[in-house]
This record gives structure tokens, C-alpha cells and sequence, in this order.
């Protein structure tokens, strides 16, 4: 299949230029005008390269690009990554906060339909656009934590609200700066990626349930779905290269 016939059905599906971003979401490097097999992980570095070139992949599709804000200079790593992209012709694909954001197949929607949750409210909000989701049970905290673990292995978790939880918002990645939109919205759990020192104050101070589940391991699940609507929608080969940074 033609490489632009791909990018523009992920531009289209992705809504890629709907949401403001520093990463340059879209086709990053371009490699060769067509495209058999999609590789897809969340890093794009020379490791997920190099594995991208193992299971003959012609494009790579990362939630973290490698391109931010653009280029100032084409030396050193990035000289180095541009490179190794071009000579072996592989395309390199980023969908950051589109991904994210996505009501369908977005990080924070598939990490609530993990627990059984329909990502009904939109929450979190990033320069005037939401790119999270809320949405409802009647359950245990304990009981989340357990499936989150069955699914995720070993998180993090800071326990400071109730014991029953009714309303459960997700933010992936470094979403604790959430946790007072959280009180705000009435949220009983927020689940994110990783926190820093200082969300365990504002959680305490707030009463709020916070569960970080890892950088890496929350942005996983939205890459895994949108390799099978590739795979469904557009009949290629596809593989997920799994590169877990225990972060």
C-alpha cells in the first residue's frame, strides 16, 4: 500500500491536527513509498528502530516521536536516528495527544473499558482541549486495584478517599497534575502513568485515590488498539514492539 494512502487514513482516524501539541504529530520521517508491515511502540528510539528493522517493518508508529517542537540542528542523536530511519527506508509516524484523546482507541478510554468503564464525561484538560475520560461504577478500591494489577502487574497507588468508588477518570502518562480537576469534577479514582513527589501531598490534602500505573505501561493500550484497526480497516501486517522502561 502506498505510504501516503496510510498516513493520510491515520491522519483522518487520529484527527491529527485537532489538538495542540509539542509533539509534530503526523509522518516524522519518511522512508520508502510503500508500506507492507506496521510496526507499533511507544518509543520511538534506536532500539524500537533496530526491532523495527528486525520483523521487516517499512513504518513505525510511536506515541513519542522524536521530533518536539521541531529541529534546530540535525547533529548528533538526532543525526544519528534520522539516519538509521532513512538508510533502511522506514517511515516514522507519532500520534502524541491524539492518541491519547481518542474516544475510541485513546490511552484513557481503553484504560477505563479495562476496568469495565465506559469513558462517558470528558476530563482533563489540556491548553483548552480535553484528552482524557471519566466514567462509572460502584466498586471497592481494593477490587480496582486488583484488576488493574491482574492487567498491568505491579502499580502504585495512593489510597487517601473512600473506600467505595463511583467515578473513576483516566489521564495516561504524567497525568497527576490532574488530581484537583479530579476533586473538582467529583471524581473518586483517577488512574494515570507516573507522579511526582508532590502529587502525594495534593492527593492527601484533596481525599483523592490515585493508581499510576507506569509511564510506559498506561500508553500501551492505545497503540494495541489502533494496530487492529489497521490491521482490520487496512489489511497489513502489523507488530507490536514491546520496549517496557519500568517507568
Amino acid at each position: 500500500m502506498e505510504l501516503q494512502h496510510v498516513v493520510s487514513f491515520l491522519d483522518d482516524y487520529l484527527r491529527i491536527n485537532s489538538y495542540p501539541d509539542s509533539s509534530v504529530n503526523g509522518l516524522q520521517v519518511e522512508g520508502g513509498e510503500s508500506v507492507e508491515r506496521i510496526a507499533f511502540a511507544v518509543d520511538a528510539s534506536m532500539q524500537s528502530f533496530m526491532y523495527a528493522v528486525e520483523v521487516e517493518a517499512d513504518m513505525l508508529v510511536c506515541h513519542h516521536g522524536i521530533i518536539w517542537n521541531g529541529i534546530e540542528r540535525v547533529t548528533g542523536l538526532v543525526r544519528e536516528r534520522l539516519k538509521f530511519l532513512l538508510e533502511n527506508e522506514i517511515s516514522l509516524y507519532a500520534a502524541h495527544i491524539p492518541l491519547d484523546a481518542h474516544p475510541e482507541i485513546g490511552n484513557n478510554a481503553m484504560i477505563l473499558r479495562s476496568l469495565g468503564i465506559e469513558p462517558e464525561e470528558e476530563f482533563g484538560d489540556y491548553r483548552g482541549v480535553k484528552i482524557g475520560f471519566a466514567g462509572y461504577t460502584s466498586e471497592e478500591f481494593e477490587d480496582i486495584l486488583e484488576k488493574l494489577e491482574e492487567r498491568f502487574g505491579d502499580v502504585g497507588y495512593m489510597k487517601f478517599g473512600e473506600d467505595l468508588v463511583e467515578k473513576v477518570a483516566a489521564v495516561s502518562g504524567r497525568g497527576a497534575g490532574y488530581i484537583e480537576e479530579a476533586v473538582r469534577a467529583q471524581v473518586d479514582l483517577l488512574i494515570t502513568g507516573e507522579v511526582e513527589h508532590a502529587a502525594y501531598h495534593t492527593a492527601r490534602d484533596a481525599g483523592m485515590n490515585v493508581i499510576y500505573l507506569g509511564h510506559y505501561s498506561s500508553e500501551t493500550l492505545g497503540l494495541k488498539a489502533l494496530m487492529n484497526v489497521v490491521e482490520s480497516e487496512l489489511g497489513l501486517d502489523v507488530e507490536f514492539i514491546d520496549i517496557p522502561t519500568e517507568l
